[in-house]
């Protein structure tokens, strides 16, 4: 029998391959590093690497782009009807925020001119009640004066001058003294102590001033004690 007849049918197999592990180097007799490896070598074999620098690098094949490639047919119009388009709408939505902002700013300015409105009323009614209260204290030296006008008290003398500084300071704040005889009865003004009946009225009105009232333009300070007139 001849060496070929005897050779195995799987004879084109590849051989074993044998790794070598060893912490030593059989050679060099040098520490092998912990991080080479076994890789296949270019033959179907193995080599040893120390690490990834040593891994052969993989080529992605090279495409080729024609630099005088045109654009399909068509593209420049529609890049041209689309822009005409979004010009539009930006337009529109300009336009549109344009006007909400106007809108806006004349919503603020409404607010600030009513704002200052409230503001100067309620500093002038402040201002009326502060007086109000300072007159309101004075109210009982003024009735003196009246009484001692109607005894003649104020005829002549320095209370005169005195009466008159008073009452001149007064007027300033808008002070005006309120109820007289024959006035018609107002309930907001005039508080009715005494009632009688009389024919020759035909509406409640004033007989007498009891005590005057004040009032410092629509304020009543105090209102004008009277007795009053009724119709039969």
């Amino acid at each position: 029998m001849t060496d070929e007849q005897n050779r195995p049918e799987n004879d084109d197999q590849p051989e074993p391959v044998v790794r070598d592990k060893r912490r030593l180097d059989p050679e060099t007799g040098e520490v092998r590093s912990e991080s080479s490896a076994d890789v296949p070598s270019e033959d179907g074999g193995t080599a040893a690497v120390d690490g990834v620098d040593d891994l052969p690098s993989a080529e992605a094949p090279d495409v080729e782009v024609a630099s005088d490639a045109e654009a399909p047919a068509g593209a420049a119009e529609a890049a041209a009807e689309m822009s005409a388009e979004d010009e539009a709408i930006l337009d529109e939505a300009s336009r549109d925020l344009v006007a909400d902002m106007r809108q806006d700013m004349l919503r603020a300015q409404a607010e600030l001119v009513n704002f200052r409105r409230r503001v100067e009323r309620d500093r002038e009614a402040n201002r009326e009640a502060v007086v109000a209260e300072v007159v309101r204290s004075l109210l009982p030296a003024l009735d003196d004066l009246v009484r001692a006008e109607q005894h003649g008290d104020l005829a002549e003398g320095p209370m005169t001058v005195i009466a008159q500084k008073i009452r001149g300071g007064l007027d300033k704040f808008g002070l005006v003294q309120i109820g007289a005889k024959g006035d018609v009865f107002d309930p907001t003004m005039h508080d009715a102590l005494v009632q009688l009946p009389s024919p020759d009225v035909t509406v409640n009105t004033v007989a007498d001033v009891i005590e005057p009232g004040y009032k410092i333009g629509d304020r009543v300070i105090r209102a004008a004690k009277v007795a009053v007139h009724a119709p039969q």
